[in-house]
């Protein structure tokens, strides 16, 4: 009988072989790359719905929502303690990139979970197993999850992240993320291999949690596998084998509870030396406090017995004089009480005589910032009454009353000067109120340093900042990090209002009236001006780099030469503004309304453009190079000498577009124009395949000056 012949499949076994091989490497090394592919999965899981996310939001023709709460809660727990910027105010995104951005939160934390359960319940992750790696408990079974959530989130984790955060916020190195990213990474990496790369050690996160990472390809002894001792064929019981005698570590190397257990005595008087220095801690502490509220008790008793005794002096009765008046009003400034204040501001609407209101105004100046939030409640109050009075004489009276109230603040502000972070003037009657035959107020704050202040929805009307700060670092002294001061100036009446030379970088401004207000040179980039009105407003030579100016109104307002560079202005109105030189590059113009505007010589290459209305608009000289001009309507627009090379002109309405200029007389110029062979290169390359109502004399300029077009010859 012949013997069959085996043929052995090559293919099936070269497969085989490949897990084999990867099983064979040194265990650290299968280590890393388990938990490198761990990492991997967890960042992929997020950094794809983000990307896509950022995608969607790119789109143009997509509906906008503000940012989900969720998202900006996360947002601002994030930037606090990298330093970061963050983005307050509103910020409107794609609807659907909500949802994928949520998607990008909660995957990474759900796969993270995952991980977890099955490194707890089984003692390998899909790329351990993978990888021929195993993490068990001392007994060589799976560790459980309370001992896998304390080996991943504290030691492996949370103790090297927070020795690279501490050295990198308390160093050069800070607010710098890269430094921070690549220290983060060395002690992560440090921690789970260096240690390890001795024989018999285990890594940090294996010690605090009782755990080992051995070999899954190698099988464990008996003793190993069970939770009895085995018995020899005589009977007798051997000592059982634990995971430090099969890793080679030293018996000398035991958690923590073990030892605690092995010396119960010593356990015993750590616990209550611990307790004892806590008990005396805690006596001494209480005893500095009673101590202080005390002091404080007798300071605050013995201000306020100044206080009356200067209030009783102040007595109609009392028979002080002028001069007198003065001098307890100007003593009752230095007194540390808020009684005190209370009283100098309620005076202060009831004073006639115009000295004593100097005087007083003198005495609230002295007491500082502290006298703002009762100067507000006047004001409030004032304006209020002012606005519910008929009779003249009555409204002529408040609007003195206010007058004087809005000149105390302005004094204050003033004196005061980069120490305005916090105060809260929001919704505080500074602008003019009146008519200037009765009660004119015209709010100077001129080269002020106001950062950090709060006025929302204030009545800013007609006041001047000329030059003025709003934005400051904080604390740590560096720009552009979380705790930068800014002032929040949303939703504030600030018609006419001079913001020339003005620093107003970062500062929120959403939904403010701004209509008819001076900004030129002013700094306002990555300002806030979300739906805000800046209507006929002066924005030449300012800096509005990457701000957010969605739906904002732009309408006959002079822009020219201000810089927008990379700034979004989704669906923003700017009819008829005069945006000569202007730069737009990079900018979001998508949806935007600019019927009638002046864009000669502007710079919008690479900008967005799409579904833009840029009808009846004048945009000789502009560079319009690799722009977006998707479905954009050119109806009557001038393009003459524009440069729109690289542009996408896909959809866009050229109906009455001038292309090219038309030549005139030499002796009926006013102003010289190029020679035409000068624009010969302007299309050249520009796909009009898909464009609409292209007539015949713009098609035959196209094709003679380098355009493409089907009906090219």
């Amino acid at each position: 009988m012949a013997t069959p012949i085996v043929r052995k499949n090559t293919s099936q076994s070269s497969q085989s072989n490949k897990p084999e091989k990867a099983k064979s490497l040194p265990l650290n090394s299968r280590r890393l790359a388990a938990w490198a592919t761990e990492i991997s999965l967890v960042v992929v899981s997020g950094l794809v719905p983000f990307g896509l996310g950022v995608y969607v939001n790119s789109r143009s023709d997509l509906n906008r929502v503000p940012l989900h709460p969720v998202l900006v809660v996360t947002e601002r727990a994030i930037a606090q303690p990298l330093a970061l910027p963050v983005s307050y105010g509103i910020r409107n995104v794609a609807a659907p990139t909500n949802f994928l951005w949520l998607i990008a939160l909660l995957a990474p934390v759900t796969l993270s979970w995952w991980q977890l359960y099955l490194l707890g319940k089984t003692g390998s992750t899909i790329p351990k197993r993978k990888f021929g790696v195993r993490v068990v408990n001392e007994v060589g079974k799976p560790a459980g999850l309370v001992a896998v959530a304390a080996r991943e989130g504290i030691g492996r984790w949370t103790v090297p992240v927070s020795i690279a955060y501490i050295l990198w916020r308390y160093s050069f190195a800070f607010p710098n993320l890269g430094l921070f990213t690549f220290l983060a990474v060395l002690m992560v990496l440090g921690e789970g291999l260096a240690l390890p790369a001795r024989r018999g050690r285990r890594a940090l996160h294996d010690w605090l949690a009782g755990t080992y990472t051995i070999d899954a390809n190698i099988p464990l002894p008996l003793s190993a596998q069970v939770n009895k001792s085995p018995v020899t064929q005589s009977g007798e019981e051997l000592a059982p084998v634990s995971m430090s005698m099969l890793t080679g570590e030293s018996t000398n190397t035991t958690t923590l509870w073990r030892r605690m257990r092995q010396n119960p005595s010593r356990t015993l008087f750590g616990v209550a030396l611990v307790s004892m220095i806590a008990v005396l801690g805690t006596l001494v502490a209480t005893q500095v406090y009673i101590q202080t509220q005390q002091t404080r008790r007798e300071t605050k008793q013995i201000n306020s017995q100044k206080f009356l005794a200067l209030v009783e002096t102040l007595n109609p009765n009392s028979g002080a004089n002028t001069e007198e008046r003065q001098t307890i009003i100007l003593a009752m400034g230095g007194v540390n009480d808020p009684d005190a204040i209370q009283f100098l501001t309620d005076l202060l609407v009831q004073e006639t005589d115009p000295i004593i209101l100097k005087t007083i105004q003198q005495a609230l100046a002295t007491v500082g910032l502290k006298a703002i939030p009762e100067l507000k409640i006047k004001n409030q109050f004032l304006a209020g009454e002012l606005k519910g009075s008929t009779a003249s004489s009555e409204r002529q009276l408040r609007e003195q009353q206010l007058h004087i109230n809005q000149q105390t603040i302005n004094k204050i502000l003033s004196v005061y000067s980069a120490q305005t972070a916090g105060v809260d003037l929001s919704q505080a009657e500074l602008g003019q109120s009146g008519t200037p035959e009765t009660s004119f107020f015209n709010l100077v704050l001129d080269n002020v340093d106001l950062s950090g202040i709060n006025l929302k929805s204030a009545n800013l009307n007609q006041a001047n900042f000329k030059g003025s700060i709003f934005r400051a670092p904080g604390e740590d002294g560096r720009w552009d990090t979380f705790d930068d001061a800014i002032a929040d100036l949303s939703q504030a009446q600030m018609k006419q209002v001079n913001f020339t030379d003005a620093n107003l970088s970062r500062v929120i401004m959403n939904r403010s009236d701004l209509s008819r207000a001076t900004l030129n040179r002013a700094n306002l980039s990555h300002a806030r001006l979300i739906a805000a009105d800046l209507s006929s407003t002066q924005l030449v030579g300012a800096n509005l780099r990457g701000a957010f100016l969605e739906k904002a109104s732009f309408t006959g307002a002079d822009i020219g030469d201000a810089k927008f560079n990379e700034a979004n202005l989704y669906a923003a109105r700017l009819s008829r503004v005069i945006a000569i030189g202007t730069h737009l590059s990079y900018a979001n113009l998508a949806n935007t309304d600019w019927r009638g505007a002046d864009l000669s010589g502007a710079y919008l290459d690479r900008a967005n453009l799409s579904n833009a209305n840029l009808s009846a608009t004048r945009l000789t000289g502009a560079v319009l190079r690799s722009a977006k001009l998707e479905n954009t309507n050119l109806e009557n627009a001038d393009l003459s000498f524009v440069d729109l090379r690289g542009a996408n002109v896909a959809g866009a309405d050229f109906k009455g577009t001038v292309l090219a200029p038309v030549p005139q007389n030499p002796a009926d110029q006013f102003v010289q124009m190029p020679e035409l062979g000068s624009v010969s290169a302007v299309v050249q390359g520009v796909d009009f395949s898909q464009a609409k109502n292209l007539d015949r004399r713009q098609i035959a300029y196209i094709c003679t000056q380098g355009g493409l077009h089907s009906s090219c010859p």
